[in-house]
Formats: structure tokens, sequence, C-alpha cells
């Protein structure tokens, strides 16, 4: 796992990407444009939230990194930026990993105190 270096611009940018994603209708809001890119009115259907309410939720999204707004005439349609969530997926799979090796030498522990083991002589013999 990489540890040195907590204060760089990629441990910042994680930081971003977990307090955007710590909101549930900013998550509700990733879901939906994960079918495609929408405008600030399409996004503000399912929500009891006015557009501006959702637009702020748009920001915090934007500057971490998981979306990203072009003009499209009238509209400024949102979309899904995929290196971000790339990014957070390789954090959790170094954590993953490692958690796995821990795992892996822990059943090895237990295997082989399993078969060191005495066998219990039974009434019988």
């Amino acid at each position: 796992m990489k540890t040195a270096g907590y204060e760089s611009a990629d441990s910042r940018r994680l930081d971003d990407t977990f307090t955007a994603l710590a909101d549930p209708t900013r998550r509700k809001i990733l879901s939906l444009l994960a079918d495609g890119d929408r405008s600030v009115s399409e996004l503000a259907k399912p929500f009891a939230i006015s557009q501006p309410a959702v637009s702020k939720h748009l920001k915090v999204l934007e500057r971490a990194g998981l979306i990203s707004r072009s003009r499209d005439a009238q509209r400024r349609p949102a979309r899904l930026e995929v290196e971000t969530f790339l990014a957070a997926g390789d954090w959790f799979a170094d954590y993953r990993k490692a958690l796995e090796q821990r795992f892996n030498r822990l059943d090895s522990l237990l295997e082989k105190m399993k078969s060191a083991k005495p066998r219990e002589e039974t009434a019988d013999e």
C-alpha cells in the first residue's frame, strides 16, 4: 500500500472523492449519470429539491473530478469522469490486496495449528 506523500494531490483528490460520495443525493445523481449525460433539470426531476440545490451538488461532484460539464447550446450536460472512479477503485484494491494477504497468513496459521493438534483418544480404543 502507498502511504508516503499523504498530502499529495492524489490524496487530496481522493479526500474530495470520498467527501462527494458521502452524500446520498450525490450518489443518486451519479447513478443517473451512469445511464448517460443529463442536464440539471433532468437530474432535478427525481428529487424533492430545487434546481439550484442540484447545481450545488453538481459543483461538489465536479470539484471532486467525478463529473464534468460542457456547453451544448443552452444546456450544460453533466457526464461521469471515469478516471476518478478508477483512482478510487485502485485505492480500494491496494487495501483489498493487503487484507487478502493477512487472511491468507491467518488461514495458513490455522491449518498448521489444526494439523499439529494431537488426536484425542476415544474411549473405545
